[in-house]
This record gives structure tokens, C-alpha cells and sequence, in this order.
């Protein structure tokens, strides 16, 4: 069991690799009566093809998705009701790069750790089960396409790649669903679920010792193979093509722009360029940039618009976009704020307040126990440490911000997805 303590944010992490394999990640937080956890496995809808014992496999867009709604059966009942019952907050998501199951509780810590390690590491499978959830899973998949939100996303991403399986839906298809049976689920667990390709994040007042020892206790033994995937042909750093628009019944055009960029592929690099492309992002379109201020002053956003990078399954990106009246001029506002920075450069002020504002906003993710618990989650993914970066905001210089969008946010780069009113 390793112990580090960050001095400049008072934080201490414990961390330990089990010898199966399970990274675990413990901020212990004794001052606060709540914990959560959080299970997770690097596995999410773009994994659709790996490669096991020399062989590559091939499975149906949805797995991912579909594991994580059938994994809270247990033989013996739901174990979102046995959590529930003990008054814990359950829940899971599943993205195009992993699933992860969690909980918050103030009471019944481990017993509720228990039963979270249990049920994600024990399948339980029917065909009737798995028939009855096609019915729902298909519903599901009915209503978010009637969603524009979802639409212009997905619009976005088959802007943007071209083979990369996130240019698919992380719940697939209702065709594609309706191909996977309880095998299916049994195999893709077997693969994907094992503790080598998982992480386990706990924050709040636990006893980190008790963790490590369930954990041991509970999972299997031995280190599970980690199967090689698939994300297709290499992708240029331009767009598969750069506009693609729709039609909905929305009452404001909704739009949403994006571009690639090439990840870092793990440690102190991913970390580095994550803060540097956060600051950046703020930096240009925050609530207190030029960019947003004047276009809110002239009607051209509204408080809807946001933006993120994202880093998925083999991929990164840069997304930006909310709900506007004129998307066009939109578009031609931030196009001429790449061009100003191209040739003026930025302003030294700017970048030190908003790099003060970022390492504010990051220290308050530490009184989030959720988003604290997913960013040691994608850490251990990616092997990093998410509390490294109090120490590497501050090494981040203007020019760094500045190469990042000269590099980033060049027109040709850029990809739009519309959404207009029927």
C-alpha cells in the first residue's frame, strides 16, 4: 500500500495494485460523514472489436451498453434495491470507453461496498432476461434519437471520424441489440470485467486498509489478459467532412463544433496536455472570455452554450456548442478569435487569470466526491495521477496555451453539426 501526501491541497492518496491486477485509488476524507465508490472497467461501446489469445473477435455495437443495465441482476433479486435499501445513491454510466458502477452512502459503507464489488464481478444472465431488455434497451434507443441533443453529437462525432467506432451510438442499434444474446454478455464480461483491466476509486470517511482487504477478499485471484482493440484505420487530424446539418422540432437552431486532436497516450504528457487544453478552452470560450461576453451581449449565445475536451477510446477532442439564432455568425466570430490570437498573440493578463480560475475550479472538484472518484478512475486508466496537476498547472506557460490553439483550432480543423427547426 503506497501513501503519497500533496502538500499544496492537503489531500492524502492511498494506492495499491492488487495481484490480480485491480488498481485501487483511496482519498481517505475522515472530517465528512459520506463516501463513494466507484467500480470500473476499461470498456465502453467503441470496443467492439479485440483481439483475445491471438484471435480477433468481433461483437455487436451495444454490448458495453447493454452489460451495464443487466449487471445489477442478481439471481436473488436487483442489487439497485439491496443498495437503495440501505439508503445508498446507486448509479452506472457507460461512454464509448468505459463503465463504471457507483454509490454514495453515508451508512453501511462496506456492507454497500459489498455488495458493489459483488454483483459487477458475478454475472447473472437469462435468454428470457436478455430478451425482455432488448424490448427496453430498444425503446431507449427509439427516444434519445429523437433527441436533438444526442443528434448533433453523433452528427459531430460522423463528422469527425471516419472509422473510429465513437462515431456510433454507445447503445447501438435496434437491429444491432437484437443480436446479442446471454452468451454474448457472458463472454464480454469474462473479457472485459476482469480485475487487470479495472479500477476501484473510493473517497470520503473510509478505512482504506478495509477496502483493499474486501477487495482481495472478494475478486478473483489471479490477473485476467487485456485484450488488444480494434478503433479501425488510422485517422488524419482533418475531418471526415466538415458540416453536416438536420432537421427537429426544436424551437433555436442547436449546434455543436468540434475538431481532433492527437492524445497523448498515458502519464505526466496526458496530464499536461489535458490541463494545458482545459486552459485553453476557457481561456477562449469561458463565461469570462472576450469571445463568449461579446457574442452574449449581441444575442449570438445564450447561457446554454458549453464546451469540454474529451478523451475516449484511442481518441481526443475538442467539443463547443449550445443553441443560437445566427449559428452562422457563430462560426465566423470564433474563426476571426483563432485569427486575432494567430496575430496578436494573447494577452499575458488573460492567460494568468484564467489559469488562477482553473486551478480554482480544479480545487473544487476535491469537495466533489463523484467527480474526484472518475478522475482517479480515468487516471488509472490512463496512469496518471489527477492530483499532480496542482503541481503541473502552475509549470503550463502562455505560449504552451497559445501553441495548443494555433496547432488546435485552425479553420480546416474545425466540424460543425446543426440542428435546425423543422
Amino acid at each position: 500500500m503506497q501513501k503519497s501526501y500533496f502538500e499544496k491541497i492537503d489531500e492524502t492518496l492511498i494506492s495499491e495494485v492488487l495481484p490480480n491486477g485491480l488498481k485501487i485509488n483511496i482519498i481517505p476524507k475522515p472530517q465528512f460523514s459520506k463516501s463513494f465508490a466507484m467500480f470500473a472497467t476499461n470498456y465502453g461501446g467503441a470496443d467492439r472489436r479485440f483481439k483475445l489469445a491471438d484471435r480477433w473477435i468481433d461483437t455487436p455495437a451495444g454490448v458495453a451498453h447493454f452489460l451495464e443495465h443487466k449487471m445489477f441482476d442478481m439471481p436473488d433479486g436487483n442489487a439497485l434495491n439491496v443498495l437503495s435499501s440501505r439508503g445508498a445513491s446507486p448509479n452506472a454510466f457507460t461512454s464509448s470507453g468505459i463503465t463504471a458502477y457507483y454509490f454514495e452512502s453515508t451508512n453501511s459503507f462496506e456492507e454497500n461496498l459489498r455488495t458493489l464489488l459483488s454483483f459487477v464481478s458475478t454475472p447473472y444472465f437469462t435468454p428470457e432476461s436478455v430478451q425482455k431488455e432488448q424490448g427496453i434497451i430498444g425503446q431507449e434507443i427509439r427516444m434519445v434519437e429523437d433527441n436533438p441533443s444526442y443528434v448533433v453529437y453523433n452528427n459531430l462525432m460522423r463528422c469527425l471520424y471516419a472509422e473510429n467506432p465513437v462515431r456510433d451510438s454507445v447503445a447501438g442499434t435496434v437491429e444491432s441489440i437484437a443480436e446479442i444474446t446471454h452468451e454474448t454478455l457472458y463472454h464480454c464480461h469474462k473479457v472485459f470485467y476482469n480485475p487487470s483491466n479495472m479500477t476501484l476509486s473510493v473517497v470520503g470517511n473510509v478505512d482504506p486498509e478495509s477496502v483493499i482487504k474486501m477487495a482481495l477478499e472478494m475478486l478473483p485471484v489471479e490477473p485476467g489478459e487485456v485484450p488488444e482493440r480494434d478503433y479501425g484505420g488510422k485517422e488524419t487530424s482533418l475531418p471526415h467532412q466538415s458540416e453536416i446539418s438536420a432537421s427537429m422540432e426544436v424551437s433555436a437552431p442547436q449546434f455543436l463544433f468540434g475538431a481532433k486532436l492527437e492524445p497523448k497516450k498515458s502519464g505526466k504528457a496526458r496530464l499536461r496536455q489535458m490541463i494545458t487544453g482545459e486552459i485553453a478552452l476557457r481561456l477562449l470560450m469561458g463565461l469570462s472570455s472576450p469571445f463568449f461576453t461579446r457574442l452574449y451581449a449581441d444575442g449570438l449565445l445564450n447561457n446554454s452554450f458549453e464546451y469540454e475536451l474529451d478523451y475516449t477510446a484511442g481518441t481526443a477532442m475538442i467539443l463547443a456548442g449550445g443553441e443560437s439564432k445566427n449559428v452562422e455568425g457563430v462560426m465566423n466570430e470564433f474563426r476571426s478569435e483563432i485569427a486575432k490570437i494567430a496575430s496578436e498573440g494573447l494577452s499575458a493578463e488573460l492567460f494568468e487569470n484564467t489559469r488562477k480560475s482553473y486551478y480554482g475550479s480544479q480545487l473544487r472538484i476535491l469537495g466533489s466526491f463523484s467527480a474526484l472518484s472518475q478522475s482517479l478512475a480515468d487516471g488509472a486508466f490512463a496512469d496518471y495521477c489527477p492530483l499532480d496537476a496542482f503541481e503541473e498547472i502552475n509549470s503550463i506557460s502562455l505560449s504552451d496555451v497559445q501553441n495548443f490553439i494555433m496547432e488546435n483550432f485552425t479553420p480546416e480543423k474545425l466540424a460543425l453539426s446543426v440542428i435546425s427547426p423543422l
